[in-house]
């Protein structure tokens, strides 16, 4: 079982953000980035990770995610532009 869980935001090349959660970050971009990730991204390629956060648990990781997609538009790109990451435990 994986010891590490991320919540993230890429950033579609229309602008738009995608809101994921994953064990793997470079891997989980690079499958987007193939065209065979959510099917929200697959039209807006490429994309890039714009943020990320560490967890300690699926769980919180999921938790995570379903905030991030309830952020406004202003919101993630707020996120995206502190242009560090938060690790939670």
């Amino acid at each position: 079982m994986p010891d590490r869980f991320f919540a993230y935001l890429l950033l579609c090349s229309d602008g738009s953000y995608y809101a994921g959660y994953t064990t793997d970050l470079t891997r989980r971009v690079a499958v987007h980035n193939a065209g065979k990730g959510a099917k929200y991204t697959k039209s807006r390629l490429p994309v890039t990770l714009a943020y990320f956060e560490e967890f300690d648990s699926e769980h919180a990781a999921k938790s995570r995610e379903w905030h991030l997609k309830r952020l406004s538009h202003r919101e993630k790109e707020a996120l995206a532009g502190k242009g560090a990451t938060e690790s939670s435990c």
